[in-house]
């Protein structure tokens, strides 16, 4: 694999060749609301193990 060759699939892959970057399946707000609860629950692990202030 050479230097203009890997240059180009990475300009192709940027550029949103191929099918495109979204998955049907993928709905933002599932996906986003997942990511805020998975982030309060580690906040609440780590607030709960700093009880000694």
């Amino acid at each position: 694999m050479s230097l203009t060759s890997t240059a180009h699939e990475l300009v192709t892959l940027a550029s949103g060749g191929e099918g495109g970057g979204n998955h049907e399946s993928l709905n933002p707000y599932f996906v986003g609301a997942g990511a805020f609860v998975a982030l309060m629950l580690l906040l609440f692990i780590t607030i709960s193990f700093n009880r000694d202030r």
